[in-house]
């Protein structure tokens, strides 16, 4: 059994890669390194470095390592950006998607786990999101990630496609020592490269309707949400039915002033944040529950904040 990875040269792509092996699942990541990092992708898990728009190339791929599904994790996922890159943004979260699921069907494999995003439910007029919460997206990434759940169900109306959808917003920390965040827009690396270049770290806007006027998310362990994937993905090679979207949620939100506080312990860097203006695109608050994902998925927090932040540092530390 071997599940295709896309973008699983990335930060999160390579961590469901090992959840996978850890499972024993076997892997293939397919990765154009725009952003995924070669040395991310372990010495004995085949590697093709093509860009999923390369529908050939995805198709080949598939047929060539007799794969059982689709964990598919490559896109664009910087909300904030995508507000200014809306094209960029569709081309690859949309049309990309659309290519993986002509290369399946052209290949004969019927099993896909799509990584989305709590963007697709915007800022929700409820204290708690579910699945079911109204799904009203305020950037294009939110946008992209919710047409992609619709590709999957109308794909899987015209075929015998098999899917399931993992929402979540803010994944940090580190599960293996080699791998850490390298995004240039997500709050852990932005806050780290501030540190170690002398920087005083900046929140993005601290006048939101939240108890300390800084956005509030979950933020879940990357660790923890891998695992998540290896089990939809073993429960769709069963055959099992799964729900079309889970919530990976902790039910309990953590503002970014909560998070610079945990900067500081894990550290060792005392500093006051500098206070900066909102970003187009980032809702005040995205808190959800994820009751669904702990019944089917084994999902649950595994970590603590403070384990979050310390696990994310010493992996970006160790590797300067």
């Amino acid at each position: 059994m071997t599940w295709l990875v896309t973008g699983g040269a990335g930060y999160i792509g390579a961590h469901v890669v090992r959840a996978l092996l850890d499972a024993d699942l076997g892997a293939v990541v397919i990765d154009d390194l725009s952003s995924g990092h070669r040395a991310f992708v372990p010495d004995e898990v085949p590697f093709v470095e093509a860009s999923i728009l390369d529908t050939t190339a995805v198709e080949k791929a598939l047929a060539e390592h007799d794969v059982t599904g689709v964990v598919h994790v490559a896109g664009f996922k910087y909300a904030g950006v995508s507000v200014q890159r809306p094209l960029h943004t569709y081309e690859q979260n949309v049309t990309g998607t659309v290519s993986v699921l002509q290369a399946m069907e052209s290949a004969g494999v019927t099993r896909i786990v799509f990584s989305s995003s709590a963007a697709v439910y915007g800022t929700p007029d409820v204290d708690l999101v579910t699945e079911d919460t109204p799904k009203t997206p305020e950037s294009p990434y939110g946008e992209s990630k919710l047409i992609g759940e619709w590709l999957l169900a109308d794909q899987a109306k015209a075929t015998t496609l098999a899917h399931t959808s993992l929402r979540y917003f803010n994944v940090v920390g580190s599960g293996r020592p080699e791998l850490y965040d390298t995004s240039p827009h997500n709050l852990f690396p932005m806050v780290f490269e501030a540190l170690l270049e002398g920087r005083t770290p900046r929140i993005n806007g601290d006048d939101y309707p939240t108890p300390d006027g800084t956005c509030v998310r979950d933020y879940i362990h990357v660790a923890d949400l891998a695992r998540s994937h290896a089990v939809a993905a073993q429960r769709l090679a069963n055959g099992d039915q799964l729900e079309a979207a889970y919530n990976l949620g902790s039910g309990d939100g953590v503002s970014v002033r909560q998070i610079m506080d945990a900067v500081a312990r894990a550290t060792g860097h005392a500093f006051t944040p500098d206070i900066a203006e909102r970003r187009a695109g980032d809702p005040a608050r995205i808190v959800a529950g994820g009751d669904l994902a702990a019944r089917d998925l084994d999902w649950t927090m595994r970590h603590s904040l403070d384990e979050m932040v310390s696990s994310a540092w010493q992996a970006r530390s160790r590797n300067q």
